[in-house]
């Protein structure tokens, strides 16, 4: 569910009152915050930021032989915020590294991470699992006003418990407050005041990472196209979240596929070319803009996975939905539909966020497989107050339509011609709170061998 637009506090009262709640806190003793991007099988962007200009560089070896140690350096700015984009490259598949990040020739920061499997010839794909999030909200003095929205930030460490091989965050993954969205300072200051929040500190360098995302870190509640600090947001999401890619030549936006084992993950942009909600049903109204749908078109077909994973900030296919959704963009919502049987393209399912409630949609269609919706939401942002439509939604799983804080996971197993994905939700404090299954089997179009 959307929130409400947030207002600047006023009077000294209302700021004691939120300045009195658990805020961000202060930057790691170090001064560097630290990020692992989305390792593949040879490479890995460190994601880095200083205080103010330093001199970085990260040492880093295969575990247990710092004789093969190398060395890469770069140099934090103003102008980009003090990142760095620190790229570890041919590096051997399947092993574990170590690293050291020093800042002006002081060791800072040390850490690991693992590269994927060469198993192709080799071997069964391997097992892995995904974790994912949307909707983290930091209360600050711009919050809104009475008490603290966000809460439960122990999810984050929850989360890191849990070793998922990569986390895959659905949007909402900082909320801009109205002075933020007007300027590309404003969206750097929150960014930063994120990544310096301890408790995400420690997952973000637990794992690696990858993001999409929605209204909240592009711009004003339910913002689209129109919003003219577009190109500022865009420029922010590149610097903050290292994704291998964004966009396409000529096409921006920051919509991209990552692979790991033998599942291809879809990461859309439901922002940047997105008519805005209210605009009339004509057949050009779009979410993702022509060239976007096309690429997902042309990439469904393409691919081999088993399992094709799209994620989207809004949500597909909730009937129930009265808020934001591809339920207002009624000839897209039906020409992926409809191009996922015509093509008869197997092992589709879908990932979402920003409703502020989990659950997990199985939409039957006649002659064709039934579509699977994972939508996982809040981390630490407000719970919503649902609809009883939403509560007794049909096309809802029974037992898992859910309104606390959250986190998803997504499990991947099994033999390569037998793979299995299961699906979970977790408490803030990491407890199950229901899994299901769906096979590989189970997403094939009708008469194809199961």
């Amino acid at each position: 569910m959307k929130s409400t637009l947030f207002g600047r506090i006023a009077g000294s009262i209302l700021a004691a009152l939120i300045l009195a709640a658990p805020l961000h806190a202060a930057p790691p003793k170090s001064g560097v915050s630290l990020m692992h991007g989305f390792a593949d099988m040879s490479a890995i962007t460190l994601w880095a930021q200083t205080s103010a200009p330093a001199r970085l560089a990260v040492e880093f070896f295969p575990e247990g032989r710092e004789s093969a140690k190398r060395r890469i350096e770069a140099a934090t700015a103003a102008e980009a915020d003090f990142v760095a984009h620190l790229r570890l490259a041919n590096l051997d598949p399947g092993t574990p590294y170590r690293y050291r990040v020093f800042a002006d020739g002081k060791p800072v920061r040390e850490g690991a991470f693992r590269t994927q499997p060469l198993w192709q010839f080799r071997s069964n794909p391997p097992d892995f699992s995904v974790a994912l999030g949307s909707c983290a909200y930091v209360n600050d003095p711009y919050s809104r006003p009475g008490r603290p929205w966000a809460e439960n930030f122990q999810i984050f460490d929850a989360i890191a418990a849990k070793s998922p091989d990569f986390m895959l965050w659905l949007g909402d993954n900082v909320y801009f407050r109205e002075p933020e969205w007007t300027s590309p300072e404003g969206m750097s200051a929150r960014y930063r005041s994120y990544r310096e929040e301890p408790t995400l500190q420690r997952l973000l360098t637990a794992t690696s990472h990858v993001a999409i995302w929605d209204d909240h870190d592009f711009g004003p509640n339910d913002s689209d196209a129109s919003f003219v600090g577009k190109g500022w947001a865009l420029e922010n999401f590149n610097r903050y979240w290292p994704n291998p890619t964004s966009g396409l030549p000529g096409v921006p936006g920051i919509f991209t596929q990552v692979t790991f084992g033998d599942v291809d993950f879809f990461l859309l942009d439901d922002r940047y070319h997105r008519y805005p909600n209210r605009y009339p049903n004509t057949p050009e109204k779009t979410m993702w803009g022509t060239a976007q749908f096309e690429w997902l078109k042309q990439a469904l077909v393409s691919s081999r996975a088993p399992f094709k994973v799209v994620a989207n900030g809004s949500q597909f296919w909730n009937r129930a939905n009265r808020f934001e959704g591809l339920y207002q963009f009624p000839a897209e919502q039906k020409a992926l539909s409809d191009w996922i049987a015509d093509q008869r393209i197997p092992g589709v399912v879908f990932l979402s966020g920003d409703r502020h409630f989990a659950e997990l949609l199985r939409i039957e269609r006649p002659r064709a497989y039934p579509l699977h919706e994972f939508t996982v939401s809040p981390l630490t942002a407000g719970v919503a107050n649902a609809s009883q439509e939403e509560r007794d939604n049909p096309d809802a799983l029974p037992g898992t339509f859910t309104v606390q804080r959250n986190f998803g996971m997504l499990r991947f197993s099994g033999p390569r011609e037998a793979r299995k994905l299961v699906f979970e939700l977790y408490d803030s404090d990491g407890k199950l709170l229901w899994q299901r299954t769906v096979t590989a089997a189970d997403l094939r179009p009708p008469g194809e061998a199961k």
